[in-house]
């Protein structure tokens, strides 16, 4: 049977290598180990990795570092392993580009069902394909939900975490509408936000830079109290 995953886990703690390595390997998952930024970057490139478990804590460039560095150029899946109780480095960590997060010490069972849940939400089939178009047009943009790349009105792609994916693939959805915040984190299938009622508004925010950077309207208003409203129109072709 082929593994389900290629997990990479970078953690300068052995017995968390060790443990969670065997676990996920026991439910079929492929993995390497990596104790800090060297080993990381030679396993990245010398192969696919499907998903990165990557420690805060790390001796020398710290996991908030690499996670900034893997966003340059990748959008491959990190969930990110935090102290427990601090919301600044999950805030932080979210900011960067992470598309989860979990508190040590951690249950392994709770590891392998964020990893299922992130990797679902990267390979599932778009709506948009059933619904009769891969590309979905807005002001000039272009989002290909077949290759999910993002172009920008200059034909430059735009790199999206996994997170800022499913948060614009939402809105493309149901443009010209309010959504609450409830609605997006279910419609987009994000969970990281349980007990953590930031994390949306943080999505949003990155999610909207990078939209404004063309340097044309705001197309993604806040309604005070409520949630969001997607602007622009949509096509799909």
């Amino acid at each position: 049977m082929s593994p389900e995953g290629h997990i990479l886990i970078v953690d300068d703690d052995a017995e968390i290598r060790r443990l969670a390595g065997k676990f996920l390997r026991e439910h079929g998952h492929k993995v390497t180990a990596a104790q800090g930024a060297r080993e990381m970057r030679e396993t990245m490139a010398a192969g696919t990795v499907d998903l990165v478990i990557l420690d805060i804590m790390l001796p020398g460039a710290s996991g908030l570092d690499l996670c900034r560095d893997i966003r340059r150029t990748s959008n491959v899946p990190i969930i990110m392993l935090t102290a427990r109780g601090s919301d600044v480095d999950r805030i932080v960590g979210l900011e960067l580009g992470a598309d989860d997060y979990l508190a040590k010490p951690f249950n392994p069972r709770e590891l392998l069902a964020r990893i299922h849940a992130v990797l679902r939400r990267t390979r599932l089939s778009d709506p948009a394909a059933v619904n009769g178009g891969t590309r979905l047009t807005f002001s000039g943009w272009t989002l290909d939900t077949r290759r999910r790349e993002l172009t920008n009105p200059e034909g430059a792609i735009v790199d999206l975490s996994t997170g800022e994916y499913d948060l614009l693939l939402t809105f493309l959805e149901h443009p010209q509408r309010v959504l609450t915040r409830d609605q997006l984190m279910d419609a987009a299938k994000n969970r990281i936000a349980t007990g953590f009622d930031r994390a949306i508004d943080i999505q949003v925010s990155r999610l909207r830079r990078k939209l404004d950077s063309s340097g044309g309207p705001e197309m993604v208003k806040t309604v005070r109290g409520t949630g969001y409203f997607f602007v622009p129109e949509v096509a799909r072709s």
